[in-house]
């Protein structure tokens, strides 16, 4: 069948630039979303995230009549879940938001419409979603009990986007398409093919949901290489970055920059969905989450050691009269994305056990979540000014070019 209306619900990070991308190839895209602000920022043809270039596909995707939001899903020829998948507990997968979604739109599906979960989910969730939307449309065929015969076709297609550059590698990276059966998979092939220019490579649903976390782990794995190796040579008196750009030399070696952490809604998140499954089998997984979960605590250390050396050297000095500056909080450079930020991990935590001032650069966001209390949002040119201890979180463009000022430099990503 032809996709003639296609249903985004989850108007975030992913699910509005994947909207907006449908709705510029001429598609009815019906948006969908609980956030009742945001629905109405996008109506306006505006939008609630930062992302290069999306509010002008927005705009122009809104303004032409194609792409529209609301709070209540409505009938459309295909529906792609791209809510959040959080923890509960110990870094157990938490399925509410997936389930939240299979139940609000199970009362609109039709004989034909397919169902795409793009959520990063941990391995079975597609089978999940699919048992949903049976038990509570009971008058529909799914995969699961009909195979190839089915009234709906149900299939995984994780994202595997950069922010700053998703509307660019939404269109030409390569899709991992995991139908529950082959007929759920040509039809994601036939849907994504509608702006996907990369290769849409088929697989099975179970397959499709490990890939994603497969590729975050191995990421996050080599990542806790490297901020291991930077607690090493910390140790050593060694220079861990110019090591890291030695090593590099060797044709097969290819070591990551160490930093603060890991942050975002990625790899900080997708390795525990591995070892939720398999707590047994996933070892080396499991201790390189642990690896990057423990390194804001080790910079808050070297913060406490800066802070030590500056009243060394100014005895006239108390803790209370010590000013720390945080350069930086979002997960990564050059976006205004705070979700899982060691930045914001650390700046939270420096807020509440310094007895003295604690301010923050980030030229990204204009005011500072409610969750950061008694900080200050500053420019960099006052906060080398007023900062005797000045750390550095993340390598935003804007910080390479600067010099910091007096004071005591802590720096966590080796640009100063």
């Amino acid at each position: 069948m032809e996709f003639k209306t296609v249903s985004v619900v989850g108007l975030g990070y992913i699910g509005l630039p994947t909207a907006a991308v449908f709705a510029s190839r001429k598609r009815k895209v019906i948006g969908v979303d609980v956030n009742r602000q945001a629905v109405e920022v996008i109506n306006r043809g505006d939008i609630h995230i930062v992302e290069p270039d999306l509010d002008m596909v927005v705009h122009a995707a809104v303004t032409e009549g194609y792409l529209r939001a609301t709070t209540v899903p409505e009938a459309a020829d295909a529906f792609l879940i791209a809510v959040p998948t959080p923890f509960k507990g110990d870094h157990e997968p938490d399925l509410s938001y997936i389930e939240s979604a299979s139940k609000a739109i199970a009362p609109v599906l039709k004989k034909g419409d397919l169902v795409i979960l793009e959520s990063t989910s941990p391995v079975g969730a597609t089978e999940q979603m699919a048992a949903w939307l049976a038990e509570a449309r009971p008058d529909l065929s799914f995969p699961q009990t009909h195979g190839e015969d089915s009234d709906i076709r149900v299939a995984h297609c994780p994202e595997r986007v950069l922010p700053g550059h998703v509307l660019r590698e939404l269109v030409q990276n390569d899709r991992v398409i995991g139908g529950m059966t082959a007929k759920c998979s040509e039809a994601a092939v036939r849907l994504y093919k509608i702006f996907v220019e990369g290769e849409c490579v088929i697989t099975n649903a179970r397959t499709a949901e490990m890939c994603k976390l497969t590729e975050n782990s191995f990421r996050d794995v080599n990542i806790a290489f490297a901020n291991e190796l930077s607690i090493i040579c910390d140790k050593l008196d060694i220079n861990v970055w110019e090591l890291i750009k030695l090593a590099n030399r060797h044709p097969r070696v290819n070591i990551l920059q160490p930093g603060p952490g890991v942050g975002g809604h990625c790899i900080a998140v997708d390795p525990w969905f591995i070892v939720s499954k398999t707590p047994e089998e996933a070892q080396l997984i499991r201790v390189a989450r642990e690896v990057n979960d423990s390194k804001p605590r080790w910079v808050m250390n070297k913060v406490k050691e800066a802070v030590i050396e500056f009243l060394q050297d100014n005895p006239e000095r108390t803790e209370k009269e010590v000013t720390i500056a945080c350069f930086g909080l979002a997960f990564k450079p050059d976006i205004d994305d705070l979700r899982e930020s060691p930045a914001m991990i650390i700046t939270k935590e420096l807020a509440a056990s310094h007895s003295g001032t604690v301010i923050v650069v980030e030229p990204n966001v204009s005011e500072l979540p409610r969750e950061i209390v008694g900080v200050t949002l500053v420019d960099f040119d006052r906060a080398i000014e007023i900062a005797d201890v000045q750390l550095l979180l993340v390598d935003h463009s804007s910080f390479k070019s600067k010099i910091p000022g007096r004071g005591v430099v802590v720096d966590t990503r080796g640009i100063w």
